[in-house]
């Protein structure tokens, strides 16, 4: 359990998630950019993460939650709430430990989240609204079964710090390391990886105008409801932070950069044509706030940009591609 002082993650819970997640997950590249490097004047690594299973880092989370449960708590099966990855994240934990997941899905989400998560073997139940699947996700909690919150759990976040873990062996000297940030269990678990073996490090958490939850509550000091979600960066799209991921990025992140829409897309595209690897505006976002900063860097800095996910449709490449041209 995080520090009873502090309320913070401590680096033992994420080695901890390491060890359970061994041989279960992908232990997932970090890429030198040439062009990357180039452009940005320092040199610059990839964290693969988009090229996990389920296309992004949320089993790490959901898994890791999962192995910590008894087996009595979890006969009635476990039950989630998300319109993005952490419904086919926690439907692929729940099947590799043969446990039955029920989904609550606003029913907005895009056809292709809805046909993964089914096809991972979990139940959806189709909600009207983020709001409504809440709601249904409180009442099957009520009734037996277990939930599996995306960010608002400390056992998740240390999961999904196993992958700061990865960018520290892979680049020990690393001095900037770019962030994405939805509900902020990513971040803090990366964020506490990182700055509790160096704390140099410098964390840049990013979001996008319209799903930037996050950066409101630390501009007004408190927690900031989102009136509605405008970005195409759907997976970023948590309406609101918790208190134990705002504690965190309070104290471990050392900047939140908000992109437009248009440097995301610009930046997937990059990714795209140049790296060859298909990316999310979720996890592009972060290579967009890498290029504000471009000339700004020392020139003995070492960037990794960590790409959370990939799970982009054609019909979405398509929209966009006629949105950003």
């Amino acid at each position: 359990m995080p520090c009873a002082e502090t309320g913070l993650l401590e680096l033992r819970e994420i080695s901890e998630a390491r060890a359970r997640l061994q041989g279960k997950l992908r232990r997932t590249p970090t890429w030198f950019s040439e062009a990357l490097t180039k452009e940005l004047g320092v040199p610059t690594f990839l964290k693969m993460e988009c090229l996990q299973k389920t296309g992004s880092f949320k089993p790490r989370g959901a898994l890791n939650k999962l192995l910590t449960l008894s087996v009595e708590r979890c006969h009635g099966g476990v039950v989630g709430v998300s319109g993005g990855n952490h419904a086919q994240g926690l439907a692929f934990a729940a099947r590799l430990l043969g446990l039955n997941a029920t989904i609550c899905m606003p029913a907005s989400t895009p056809r292709n989240y809805l046909e993964a998560t089914r096809a991972y073997g979990a139940t959806v139940v189709l909600c009207p609204d983020i709001v409504s699947a809440f709601a249904e996700a409180k009442r099957l909690r009520e009734a037996g079964l277990t939930e599996v919150h995306p960010f608002d759990d400390p056992l998740v976040a240390a999961g999904q710090g196993t992958v700061g873990l990865e960018i520290f062996e892979d680049v020990p000297d690393v001095s900037t390391v770019f962030v994405s940030i939805g509900g902020g269990g990513l971040i803090s678990g990366v964020a506490t990886a990182l700055k509790r073996q160096r704390p140099e490090v410098r964390i840049v958490g990013v979001e996008t105008h319209g799903a930037d939850a996050m950066a409101r509550s630390v501009s007004a000091g408190k927690l900031v409801d989102m009136p509605s979600i405008t970005s195409i960066a759907r997976t970023l799209g948590a309406p609101r932070v918790s208190e134990f991921t705002f504690k965190h990025v309070k104290a471990l992140v050392d900047e939140v950069v908000v992109v437009e829409d248009a440097e995301a897309f610009s930046a997937l595209r990059f990714i795209l044509e140049r790296v060859k690897a298909l990316t999310e505006p979720a996890a592009s976002c972060c290579l967009a706030a890498a290029r504000r900063m471009s000339g700004k860097f020392r020139s003995d800095e070492k960037v990794v940009i960590l790409l959370c996910g990939g799970n982009a449709s054609l019909e979405d490449l398509a929209t966009w591609n006629s949105r950003f041209p």
